[in-house]
This record gives C-alpha cells, structure tokens and sequence, in this order.
C-alpha cells in the first residue's frame, strides 16, 4: 500500500526533542523560565510589545475578547470561513455574532462586504464591538482597510492569525498589531510552527497584556499595585478577576523556542512547494490560491478551487478517488454559519454566498515542509485521474 500522505504535519527535528528534553530534566515543567523566553522569541519576531502565551488559539481569543471588555449586548463580528473557534469565542463572552462574506480571490474577508455591512449597522444601531478578520491559509486581510473603517465606526480589531505566524503584510510580519488591537496565533501541529497544542496573544497595549495575563491564570495577579489591600507576606496574591487556566507549559514552550529558530526556514519551504504546485496545476480545471500583492503569505494552506462545470464528477468523487490514493487532502472550511448549533440561531444557507461558493468547490492539497517532490508529483498525478 502506498505511503499516506496527510494535509499538514509537524517537523520535529533533534534538536527539537533536546528542548524538551531539557525541560523533563530541569525544576520546572509547568511555570518556568522557558515560557516567557518562548513569549519573547515571538514578540521580538513580530516586533510587538507584548506576548502572552496560552494552551490554545482559542483560549487566546476568549481572552482577548474579554480583554477588550466583549459581553452581552455586544456584537462581534468574523468571517464564516474559518474554525468554529473564530466565532465561538464571541459566544463565550455571552455577545451575539455575526459574519462578513469572503473576498473570491483571497477568501479573507470581504472590505466592501464589511463596509456594506457597516453602514447599515450603523443605521439600526448594532455596530460590532469586535471585528476578528481571519488571515485565512497564511494570508492577510487588508488590515490597512479594515484598520481605517476601525477608526470611522470605533470597533476593537483582533486578527486571527492562527494560520499566518511568519508571514508579512505591507512588508512587515503579521503579528506586530500596526493595525489592530490584538493578533492571535495557533501553535497546532499542523501549523507553521508547533508547541503541540497551544497559541498567543500579541499587543502593543500594556493594560490588555495586563489583562491578558490576569484573565489566563485565574483572574490573579501578585502586583501589589493591582492589589485592594496590602500584602501579608511574599507568598501573597489576590484574584482580581474570575480567570480561567489558559496558560501554556515550559514543556511546551520549549518546543516553540526551538522551532522558532527555524521559522523562515519552514516558510520558504512551503512557498516553494506552493510555486511548484502552482506550475503543475496550470493546466488543469482548477483555481490555484491567489496571492495579494500586499501579503507575503506563510502558506499554512494549499487550498484549490475545482471547476466543476468542465468536469464530469463532483466535488465528494473526487475527494473520494484522492483519499482511495492515501492523499490525506482535506477541506477548510465548512462556512460557520451552516453548521447547526448557528443555524439554531438564526443563520441559514445563503446568508453568505461567497463562502458558501468557496466551499463547495475547495480542496485542500497537502502543504508542509517534508513534503517530498515525488509525494508532490503523486498528489499532483492522483488529481489529475481523479479529475
């Protein structure tokens, strides 16, 4: 049987593992040292202030809508093509969500459909309090835009940046929040670097780092400053908010330091796979991913688009005759707004038919750093008979 070739996966190298490993053997294995030089690899990286590091991209967007003071009586806006977690986390602070279509060439999301969607906002008196544009695949959202209509309707701007860590917009790396209150990024396996599970939050706002950094661990902080009263002694602390625990781990941490070191490396390893399957698919009935001249994507995706009129089978066929393959392809995503616990709220099919369209045509090909150019060229083989 041939060899399964997955969408994504980590590269773990020797030196990885000896990170690691070090932590196993040290004093701490929880709260050390390793977290906050992990934190500070990143921010200096970004060229960001501020850094807080979490157990997920998810727990690093709850509290960072709860940092910007999100709850009910609150909108918060995001992209329907995205994880569930985008959304969800406005949830979480008790605000309602909405959406805003998807652009058709980079499936960020739509500045016109946004700027549309304010006016009448604005009308009806439901501005968004938050708006969390999704840097979709690696690439990102015309934040200069969005930043600009920030200003005009007074919403707070978090990017979702999961998928985009080592990647630039306007030249300069996402993540150094230029245009936007808070940037979060993942650290899932698949992703362009990994801490196994984990994520952050970066800003250049010294309270909503503060907050941040209270809200991850329990709502407690150890600055007498912060404090009500007086400290009893140097094992003193006092719980200010009701937190939770998002923190991340020096086990964890470690990875990150580690695989930070080859950052750039992994990224133009995937911009070269990019551009090959960029020349392989030219003559096929597909729509390869449409790079902005603004954005120098990380490519954390390889997302095509079939041209279903010009071919005899479907979209499910041929994703079936590719995993029949051992090609691991996948799809990103489903639109949040058509999955049933939204469709419960309110949402239906149709609402946002860019999305919508997106999906129904996209696959996922296999991206990652190892990817071998004959496992490429079968991917590449594999989809031409299926197609």
């Amino acid at each position: 049987m041939a060899e399964f070739i997955p969408y994504g996966r980590q590269d773990i190298s020797e030196a990885d593992i000896k990170s690691v490993v070090d932590v196993l053997h040290s004093d701490w294995l929880t709260q050390g040292p390793v977290v906050p030089r992990f934190e500070q690899s990143v921010a200096q990286y970004c060229g960001t202030e501020y850094a807080l590091a979490m157990n997920s991209a998810t727990s690093s967007l709850h509290a960072a809508c709860l940092a910007l003071g999100l709850g009910q009586g609150d909108w918060l806006w995001t992209s329907p093509n995205t994880f569930v977690a985008s959304a969800n986390c406005g949830l979480y602070c008790g605000a309602q969500v909405d959406f805003v279509d998807i652009d058709p060439r980079t499936y960020n999301m739509s500045i016109s459909s946004l700027e549309e969607k304010l006016l009448v906002a604005e009308r009806q008196g439901k501005l968004p309090k938050i708006v969390i544009p999704v840097h979709f695949a690696g690439q990102s959202c015309e934040m200069k835009s969005i930043r600009a209509l920030a200003d005009r309707y007074g919403f707070k701007i978090i990017e979702d940046a999961s998928h985009a860590i080592g990647g630039k917009y306007l030249t300069a790396p996402i993540g150094n929040c230029q245009y936007s209150d808070i940037t979060v990024f993942s650290f899932h396996p698949v992703k362009i670097i990994t801490t196994a599970e984990g994520g952050m939050a970066l800003t250049n706002n010294a309270e909503l780092a503060s907050r941040m950094s209270r809200l991850r661990s329990h709502g407690i902080t150890r600055d007498p400053a912060l404090f009500t009263h007086g400290s009893d002694g140097p094992w003193y602390y006092q719980q200010i908010d009701l937190g939770f625990n998002f923190r991340m781990t020096d086990i964890q941490a470690a990875l990150g330091v580690s695989q930070m070191l080859r950052l750039d490396e992994f990224v133009t390893k995937r911009h070269a796979i990019a551009k090959r399957y960029d020349e392989l698919l030219v003559d096929l009935p597909v729509i390869s991913p449409w790079q902005h001249p603004d954005s120098n994507s990380s490519v954390h995706l390889y997302p095509i688009r079939l041209e279903l009129k010009q071919l005899k089978l479907n979209r499910r066929q041929i994703f079936d005759a590719l995993r029949a393959q051992e090609i691991g392809v996948n799809l990103h995503y489903i639109p949040v707004h058509t999955q049933p616990y939204y469709q419960a709220l309110g949402f239906k099919t149709g609402d946002f038919p860019m999305a919508e369209q997106y999906y129904e045509q996209a696959i996922s090909l296999p991206i990652y750093p190892s990817l071998p150019e004959r496992h490429l060229e079968r991917v590449i083989s594999a989809l031409k008979a299926a197609l």
